[in-house]
C-alpha cells in the first residue's frame, strides 16, 4: 500500500517525536512507525510530498467485523465492540478507521489522552481522515480548552476536503457547543458559501443572529432552514420554534408601525386624501379599509382590533389595498363589488335544506336569518378578497421586506382560523357542504402561498378531498402566471374568474367604478349619457365589452330566444296605455341597473316602479328591450340587445290584443 504526507508543519503535529523537524531525522521517524513485523517500509520525500510504500499482503479489510463494531458503538455497546476492534487493530494496524473508532470510545469514555494517541494514529496512517481531524479538533476545544491546536486540526480537515461542507458545518456546531461563537460563526459562512441549502447551517447561523440580538438577520436564516428541510424531523420543529420566537420578539419592539407610517404618507399624497387609522373592537374582521368615497367622508379610514397578532401587517395589508385602488383608478380601470338584496334573496333561496335543518334543530328564524346573511356575506368576502390578498401578501413579501416576521405570524393566525372554520364538527355538520368546499378552496389557496413563502405546509390540515386540492392549486398556478408581471386592476380578473369557476359570480355583480359614479346620477343626466353613449360604445370598459361579447355570441347560439318572445308579450301587456313619459321613466330605471350589468341564468332583479314584481334575467331584458322601443326607439339599436327578431315576433303575437 502507499500512503502519502504532505511534507508541511501538520506533519510534524502528528509525529511530535522529530524534535529538530530535519528531513532524515522524520524520514528515520517514518520508517520505524510503519515498520510491520518484518516488512520494512520505503520513506521518500518527492516534490514536497512523503510517500511511504509498505509492501504487505496482510492489509485486509475485515469489512464484517467493522461494520459489527459500528453497529455497537451506535448502541453504546463499548464493551463488547473494544475487543473485536483491538483484534482488526492487531492484524491489519494500517486502517485509519480502526484507530479513529477507538478513538471516538475512548472519548465517549472520559479517557481523552488515550484518545488523542489513537486519533494520532489514525491520521499517521491517512493524514486526510477528516472526521478524525474533527474529533481531535473537539477535544483540544471541549476537554483541553486549547482553541488554537483545536483550530489547527479544523483547519487541516479543511485542506484536506475544502468543499465538504457537512464538516464545515459540524466543526461550527462543535466550536459553538463550547461557546465559542465568533468562531463557529466563521466555519458556518463557509459551509453556507459551499451549499446554501443545507437546513443545519441555516438554523445555526439563526441561534447565532438570535444571540448577537440581529433578530432580522434571525428570522430569515431560521425561515431558510424551514425552506431547506424537506423533512419534519428534529430540526424541522426546531427551526419552526425558532422562526415563532424570534417574530415575536421582533413584534414586541412596534418597529413595524413605523414601516406601515412611512407607506400611509406615501399614499396620503398619491391618492390626494388622508387616512386615518382608528381601534375598533366591534368590526367583524381583525381589519378593514373604508373608503371614504362610500362613506361619504372626506378621509379614508383603517379600523382594526389593537388585540390582533402583528396587527402592523394588517394595516399594511389594508394599505396595499388602496395603493392598488390608486394605481386602477390612475388607469381608469377600478372595479367595484357590488352585492345587493336580489343577489342575497336568491343565495337564501338557496339555503332551504340547510333552513330545514336549522329549524328542527329548534333554531329561531332570527337566528337563521342572521346565519343565512352572514354566509352570504363571509362567503362574499373570501370571493373579493381570496385572490386579491395573494398579490397584496405577495406584494408586502417582496417589497417589505422588513414586516415579514409581522407577516409570517399574522397569516399563520389567520390560516389557523380558516383551518377551523372549514373543519369544525359543528361547522361541518351545520353548513352546506357545497358552500364549506368552496370556502376551504379559496383557504387553502392561501395556505399553499403561505408554504411558498416560510415553508410551512397547513394544507392537508385543511382535510379537503382531492378534487379540492386540484382546484385550489389550478387558482394558485394562475395567479402565479398573473404576479410577476401584474397590471393595474387585473385582480379583478381572478376575482371573478375564480367566481364563475365555483359558480358563485351570482352573488355580486363586478362593475367599472368610473360608468358607476359616472351613471349614479339623476335621470335625466342618466337619460342623456344613455342617449350619447349607450354601453360605453364610445369609451368601452375592457371588463363589459368582454362581458357583451360573451352575451352576444351566446344569445347568437340559442337563436330566436322564444322565452324572450313571451316576456315581451308580457312586457307590451303591461305598458299598454300608460303616457310614454312613464315608460321611459321605467326604462331609464331597467337601464340604470343594466349599467350594472344583467344576466340571463341570474333571478332576484327588481324595477322600483313596477312593485311586487321579481324579474328573472331573461324577463328584465325583455321589459328593457320593449320599454326603450315603445319610449326611444332612435336609439334601440344602440343598445346592443340582439333581439330584434324576437320583438317583431312579440308584436305579431300581442296585435290580436291591441
Amino acid at each position: 500500500m502507499r500512503i502519502i504526507h504532505k511534507f508541511d508543519d501538520f506533519l510534524f503535529t502528528i509525529f511530535p517525536n522529530v524534535k529538530d523537524h530535519t528531513e532524515s531525522s522524520l524520514l528515520s521517524e517514518l520508517e520505524k512507525y510503519y515498520s510491520y513485523e518484518t516488512f520494512k517500509p520505503i520513506v521518500k520525500v518527492e516534490d514536497g510530498w512523503v510517500i511511504i510504500d509498505i509492501d504487505s499482503e496482510k492489509i485486509l479489510s475485515h469489512e464484517a467485523d467493522f461494520q459489527k463494531v459500528i453497529s455497537l458503538c451506535e448502541k453504546g455497546k463499548y464493551l463488547e465492540a473494544k475487543p473485536i476492534l483491538q483484534k482488526l487493530i492487531t492484524i491489519n494496524p494500517t486502517n485509519s478507521d480502526f484507530h479513529r473508532i477507538k478513538g471516538q470510545i475512548l472519548s465517549d469514555e472520559g479517557d481523552q489522552d488515550g484518545a488523542v494517541n489513537c486519533l494520532i494514529d489514525s491520521l499517521r496512517w491517512d493524514s486526510k481522515n477528516v472526521w478524525a481531524l474533527i474529533m481531535m479538533g473537539n477535544i483540544f476545544a471541549k476537554f483541553k480548552d486549547d482553541l488554537l491546536t483545536a483550530m489547527k486540526y479544523y483547519d487541516q480537515a479543511l485542506v484536506a476536503k475544502p468543499n465538504d461542507n457537512i464538516a464545515m458545518n459540524n466543526i461550527g456546531g462543535n466550536l459553538m457547543q463550547q461557546g465559542k461563537i465568533q468562531e463557529a460563526k466563521k466555519y458556518f459562512l463557509d459551509a453556507l458559501k459551499i451549499n446554501d441549502q443545507y437546513p443545519n447551517t441555516h438554523y445555526a447561523l439563526g441561534l447565532i443572529a438570535d444571540m448577537e440580538n440581529d433578530l432580522s438577520t434571525a428570522f430569515n436564516f431560521s425561515i431558510n432552514a424551514i425552506k431547506c428541510n424537506k423533512n419534519k424531523d428534529g430540526l424541522y420543529q426546531n427551526s419552526v420554534r425558532q422562526a415563532f420566537e424570534v417574530a415575536k420578539k421582533i413584534v414586541s419592539t412596534n418597529d413595524g408601525q413605523k414601516i406601515w407610517q412611512n407607506y400611509r404618507y406615501k399614499l396620503e399624497f398619491e391618492g390626494d386624501r388622508e387616512i386615518e387609522i382608528v381601534e375598533d373592537n366591534n368590526i367583524p374582521t381583525a381589519a378593514k379599509f373604508e373608503f371614504a368615497e362610500n362613506y361619504k367622508r372626506t378621509k379614508h379610514t383603517i379600523r382594526y382590533k389593537p388585540d390582533y397578532p402583528a396587527i402592523e401587517h394588517l394595516i399594511t395589508h389594508e394599505l396595499v389595498h388602496l395603493d392598488f385602488v390608486i394605481k386602477a383608478r390612475k388607469v381608469e380601470l377600478n372595479q367595484l363589488f357590488i352585492s345587493k338584496q336580489n343577489h342575497k334573496d336568491t343565495f337564501i333561496k338557496g339555503l332551504e335544506l340547510t333552513v330545514k335543518k336549522l329549524r328542527k334543530m329548534g333554531i329561531s328564524e332570527e337566528d337563521i336569518s342572521k346565519y343565512c346573511s352572514g354566509l352570504f356575506d363571509g362567503l362574499n368576502l373570501q370571493v373579493y378578497n381570496a385572490p386579491i390578498d395573494l398579490f397584496i401578501e405577495d406584494f408586502i413579501y417582496s417589497d417589505y421586506s422588513d414586516l415579514r416576521p409581522y407577516q409570517f405570524l399574522s397569516l399563520y393566525n389567520m390560516i389557523q382560523n380558516g383551518i377551523k372554520a372549514v373543519t369544525d364538527k359543528d361547522a361541518k355538520e351545520i353548513s352546506p357542504k357545497d358552500i364549506l368546499s368552496k370556502s376551504k378552496i379559496y383557504n387553502i389557496v392561501n395556505a399553499i402561498q403561505y408554504k411558498e413563502l416560510y415553508g410551512i405546509d397547513f394544507i392537508k390540515d385543511h382535510q379537503a378531498t382531492q378534487d379540492e386540492l386540484k382546484q385550489a392549486n389550478e387558482f394558485y398556478k394562475e395567479f402565479v402566471e398573473y404576479k410577476d408581471d401584474k397590471e393595474p386592476a387585473e385582480e379583478y380578473e381572478l376575482v371573478m374568474n375564480w367566481a364563475e369557476d365555483l359558480k358563485l359570480d351570482k352573488n355580486f355583480e363586478l362593475i367599472a367604478e368610473k360608468e358607476y359614479l359616472t351613471k349614479r346620477t339623476n335621470i335625466d343626466n342618466f337619460l342623456t349619457s344613455i342617449e350619447n353613449d349607450p354601453f360605453n360604445i364610445k369609451t368601452p370598459d375592457p371588463s363589459e365589452k368582454r362581458d357583451m361579447d360573451k352575451f352576444q355570441k351566446s344569445q347568437k347560439e340559442i337563436g330566436t330566444n322564444m322565452s324572450v318572445v313571451m316576456y315581451m308579450v308580457s312586457a307590451l301587456e303591461f305598458f299598454k296605455g300608460m303616457p310614454i313619459d312613464d315608460i321611459r321613466k321605467i326604462a331609464v330605471e331597467i337601464a340604470l341597473q343594466g349599467r350594472l350589468g344583467y344576466s340571463p341564468d341570474k333571478d332576484g332583479y327588481l324595477v322600483p316602479s313596477i312593485p311586487n314584481q321579481e324579474f328573472s334575467g331573461y324577463h328584465i331584458l325583455a321589459y328593457y328591450y320593449v320599454s326603450w322601443a315603445l319610449s326611444t326607439p332612435e336609439i334601440l339599436s344602440q343598445l346592443q340587445l340582439p333581439y330584434a327578431e324576437e320583438y317583431k315576433l312579440a308584436l305579431e303575437m300581442f296585435k290580436p290584443k291591441i
